[in-house]
């Protein structure tokens, strides 16, 4: 059994939230637990208890909860969660209304502010009242088209209050990406920026959104926020409004929330849309609001007061996920452009500043930090961070010791994985218990997550589908314009009929612990033997002369062969005798079996918006099929670099 990298200290469990839960169960109910598994095996085998337990200890804010916990229970999908419940999302965002801060903001190196929680709630009640004087009623769409700015999350509560649906992309999207999935949900006003800053650059947003606009006829008012300028361009936006003339009729005063059921749509995520159409999955307010608070105060121990920070967009699920620390009593800390902008160090910069409690963050920016050569314990304080969050990819377990040598000893490293899918994870931390190498800590309470083997089998200590085998609230409550459900069941359930498969391929460890090895589409198959692409980039992206690396499976000679593209470091070549130190590197760390056929070097990697790298894309180029939608890449560009290479014609 592997030692633990980091263990927290007696004073750390007996202040933690978890510890007060499990407290607050023994007092109420008599419950004692052995152990965190223990405890989850409680609340998965006892989900109406659990549940309710969550409500009561986060103190959700509603008009009534109802006596029905859990109706159609055994239904996947069907089960719904607190039929008879009303409340508000935004109203539980907004229960602390006082001078502490709400939002702390920096935009890269050019703008700094804070908005304190009373100074969030007037702008909000603004924005309601100018969202139902422009025709926005309970049911109708506002889509935002914004930098992570802190009006988004105003614009996002206002739109909550009255019981619209909140759905957004980020600016960097053009115009055919914000039309693949503003068009499909036809919203009645858009709220944006006039641009945005990339890396000390001003990027203008206007033009996109005139273009956007002569398409979107659904659209009949726009609200335009000043980033670059005071006062805005508005020439050829005739329904466009600044946010000062939008909101200057309406005082601020008490929101009416619109207590509404608990399936109520709050949300409408996209998923990232690279093999076809984004779909639109639609998220209830309640199910979202409960499974954060569950995730915010007992997986990530957040606690009023805290400041927490995850880099992110508003195209990816994670600024959704920061937007309900509000609910937790905390600060969300907002960064917005480039996270290597002027240096590497910005965003320790920025912990520093805010006094970041918890950064959150991607496993990619984890490695570039450690390959830059930065030693932030060495440079930076942070002396309030306990818990940085990683996600978007697997953590490798070189990641998780730089993170322990060269950014705090004294932190819980929580891995996560979940996604757009649940706009929450299935696996996540636990901040009681140690922190093991390149492991999961925990599955999440109330979540009955398992990892099955082909044959529909749990398996402990093998590779398999990660599945969750009950219903949980934060399940979708449809996918967009899919009436009779069919698109919905189809992306979930026809592996194993009624136990959701989410299409992670991964290991359930001897300690609990959890292992992602990439997705399953893009598992790779030589021989009929199963490869996690994570298993082969861990390998590659050790060695100094390699940035990054994407594998794919290339059918060849009636079978699959391993092809290795590599983006490389700044002055290195890619020549035989660093093939054959990729090559060993990877036979001795994985296997031979994961040993590339072909290794190809390429300028660049072509990755999602939210910096995923997309294997399935490339495997689409190299197979000679079209790319359906790469308006969902951030550098649809770098696909070039994979057509017709001569490397792989032999």
């Amino acid at each position: 059994m592997t030692e633990p990298l980091w263990t927290p200290s007696p004073d750390r469990i007996r202040d933690a939230n978890l510890t007060r839960y499990l407290t607050a169960l023994g007092d109420r109910h008599g419950l004692e637990f052995a152990d965190y598994a223990a405890l989850h095996r409680w609340s998965v085998e006892n989900r109406e208890a659990f549940w309710v337990s969550v409500w009561d200890f986060c103190g959700i804010v509603a008009e009534t909860r109802g006596e029905t916990v859990l109706a159609d229970g055994e239904k996947m999908p069907g089960a719904r969660w607190f039929p008879d419940a009303r409340l508000n999302f935004a109203e539980n965002l907004l229960r602390h209304r006082d001078g502490g801060p709400a939002i702390f903001f920096r935009g890269e190196d050019r703008v700094r502010g804070t908005v304190s929680r009373a100074e969030l709630y007037d702008l909000v009640s603004h924005l309601a009242r100018a969202f139902e004087a422009a025709g926005v009623a309970e049911g109708d769409r506002v889509a935002g088209y914004l930098p992570n700015v802190p009006e988004a999350i105003a614009a996002m509560l206002a739109a909550a209050s009255i019981g619209a649906v909140w759905s957004s992309c980020s600016p960097d999207f053009g115009v055919n990406g914000m039309l693949d999935r503003f068009g499909q949900i036809e919203p009645k006003l858009l709220i944006t920026t006039d641009g945005y800053t990339y890396n000390g650059k001003p990027i203008d947003s206007l033009g996109r959104v005139r273009e956007a606009l002569e398409r979107l006829p659904s659209v009949e008012s726009a609200i335009v926020v000043p980033y670059l300028d005071d006062d805005p361009d508005l020439d050829g936006l005739p329904i466009a409004k600044t946010l000062r003339d939008a909101i200057a009729p309406y005082p601020a005063g008490e929101i009416e929330f619109r207590q509404l059921p608990f399936a109520h749509p709050l949300y409408i995520l996209f998923s990232s849309g690279t093999t076809g159409t984004p779909k639109c999955i639609v998220h209830g307010a309640g199910g979202t609001l409960l499974q954060h608070l569950k995730e915010h105060i007992l997986h990530t121990d957040v606690r009023p007061g805290d400041r927490v920070f995850y880099a992110t967009t508003l195209g990816w699920m994670m600024w959704n996920w920061l937007a309900s620390t509000l609910a937790a009593g905390a600060t969300a800390l907002l960064y917005e452009g480039s996270v290597s902008h002027p240096g590497m160090d910005a965003l320790f910069d920025f912990a520093d500043e805010s006094g970041m409690t918890h950064f959150g963050t991607s496993a990619k920016y984890i490695d570039a930090v450690k390959k830059s050569g930065l030693a932030p314990r060495e440079s930076h304080d942070l002396g309030p961070l306990r818990a940085m969050m990683s996600t978007g990819s697997p953590l490798v377990p070189e990641s998780f010791d730089f993170v322990y040598s060269s950014i705090k000893r004294d932190l819980c490293l929580s891995s996560i994985s979940g996604g757009t899918d649940i706009v929450s994870c299935f696996v996540l931390g636990n901040p009681t218990a140690p922190v093991r190498r390149g492991e999961i800590q925990a599955f999440g309470l109330g979540m009955d997550v398992r990892v099955y083997d082909d044959g529909g089998r749990p398996v402990t200590g093998e590779k398999g589908e990660l599945v969750c085998a009950r219903p949980f609230p934060a399940m979708p409550v449809k996918f967009w314009n899919d009436p009779d459900g069919a698109r919905y069941r189809g992306a979930y359930f026809e592996r194993f009929p009624d136990v959701w498969c989410h299409g992670d391929y991964a290991e359930i460890t001897e300690h609990g612990g959890t292992v992602i090895y990439g997705r399953s589409d893009a598992v790779l198959n030589p021989g009929g033997v199963r490869i996690g692409t994570a298993e082969i980039y861990r390998q590659v992206e050790q060695l100094d002369e390699i940035e990054e690396g994407l594998a794919i499976g290339q059918d060849w000679d009636g079978d699959v062969r391993v092809v290795l593209f590599v983006r490389l470091a700044p002055g290195c070549e890619l020549d035989g005798a660093l093939e054959d130190r990729i090559r060993d590197r990877v036979r001795r760390g994985a296997s031979p079996r994961h040993v590339p056929a072909r290794i190809v070097a390429v300028p660049d990697i072509p990755r999602t918006k939210s910096g995923k790298i997309v294997e399935l894309a490339v495997r689409s180029i190299v197979h000679g099929e079209a790319v359906r939608n790469i308006e969902a890449l951030a550098n649809p560009e770098a696909l070039d670099h994979f057509r017709a290479r001569e490397e792989l014609a032999e």
